[in-house]
């Protein structure tokens, strides 16, 4: 099957250099180490970019980690603030995209590939410029960042004064000290970094080596049952309703329907992402019950281990009209409802995934990271 396939591939192509894992972090006196690496905005960057600046401060950051996204405005002020005092803010992102699993992704819209770095930087307008070092991490070897976000800030010499923690909490209430900030202020002023080192917290580098963790997943997916159950107007109506205690995303599909199926894939990689947290997917197909035979091998191929129903009569008008007397009976049909069964997103037609992925975002708690939810909600 795919996924089979895919889990080879990815165990089988592991690049050489990926045993080599936590390289040192670059030590204080160090110089600079040089770097040639791709920015979102279309050009290529070097240090000696930056080499008018007073002050560089490289962070190294990323798209997935729910501690980066709740730094990434933090960054942005930083950058914002020091602009006229001679200080450049880069941010480089280290991760190698394969090396991330599906189920490393329940806190964010996008992974770290360059292309989702693009869409990040335009969707949370960064005004620094954010690199590429996933394909061959040859940058982030020479820094040894430990976690994203991890801090190094170099004086006019692109000497090492500083390298940890942005300031001394993920949650910006709750700062007492802004290290990143007294470093850079300590070098405009000619004066000794006060502390030099301190601990990173947040996601740990994804190096090349962890790419067979992505393998060793999507080889599990594969092993999940796939099932498919028949659903009467009584269960549409208990569905729209939403008792499950969670956030329902419902996609309404058929096996004949072209956009149903090409879109498909992308709402078993919601589930994958998001099922380890107050969230649950349910795919209906409007199919006649007498199509069963045909529709569990769509699901199969998809390894569609979400949970999966089909029309359990031949009345699809009264049972759409069950789930939602307004629903002029069009596939696909998506409705996202929240917990307290109200709807926060209804549209019938193909989707914008990455729109879905930050309406439930929004709408999931965060008990376990709070918040994240606010970060994704006030967007």
């Amino acid at each position: 099957m795919r996924i089979a396939l895919m889990a080879f591939l990815i165990a089988t192509c592991t690049p050489a250099f990926a045993i080599e894992e936590n390289p040192p972090t670059l030590a204080i006196g160090a110089a600079a180490p040089d770097f040639t690496l791709p920015g979102v905005d279309g050009k290529t960057y070097n240090l000696s970019d930056f080499s008018s600046s007073k002050v560089l401060v490289i962070v190294f950051t990323c798209n997935h980690c729910p501690t980066a996204q709740l730094y990434e405005d933090r960054i942005k002020q930083l950058a914002t603030d020091y602009s006229d005092h001679g200080v450049a803010l880069v941010a480089i992102q280290p991760n190698d995209p394969k090396a991330i699993r599906l189920d490393e992704l329940g806190y964010t819209d996008l992974s770290d590939s360059f292309p989702e770095m693009k869409i990040r930087a335009e969707y949370s307008h960064f005004n620094f410029p954010y690199l590429y070092d996933g394909e061959i991490q040859a940058t982030a070897r020479k820094y040894g960042p430990t976690a994203t976000p991890h801090a190094f800030v170099f004086d006019s010499h692109r000497k090492l004064r500083y390298e940890g923690r942005l300031d001394s909490s993920a949650r910006e209430a709750l700062v007492k000290k802004r290290d990143a900030r007294k470093a850079i202020d300590a070098l405009l002023a000619g004066e000794p970094v006060p502390v030099e080192k301190t601990p990173t917290f947040g996601c740990s580098i994804k190096w090349a080596s962890k790419e067979q963790s992505q393998a060793a997943e999507l080889a599990r997916i594969e092993q999940e049952p796939v099932t498919l159950e028949m659903v009467n107007a009584e269960g549409l109506q208990a569905l729209r309703k939403n008792g499950t205690g969670k956030v329902l995303l419902i996609d309404f599909w058929a096996t004949w329907c072209g956009p149903c199926v090409r879109e498909f894939p992308e709402f078993q990689t919601m589930y994958r992402m998001y099922r380890h947290r107050p969230f649950q997917l349910v795919t209906i197909a409007t199919n006649f019950p007498d199509e069963r035979k045909g529709v569990m091998p769509v699901l199969e191929r998809q390894h569609a281990t979400s949970k999966n129903l089909l029309f359990g009569t031949m009345d699809s008008y009264g049972l759409m009209a069950a789930f939602d007397p307004d629903w002029n009976a069009g596939v696909p049909y998506t409705v996202l409802i929240r917990q307290d069964g109200t709807v926060a997103y209804e549209h019938q037609g193909p989707i914008d995934p990455i729109e879905i992925r930050r309406l439930i975002l929004a709408n999931v708690p965060d008990d376990d990271y709070i918040g994240i939810r606010a970060h994704w909600s006030t967007k």
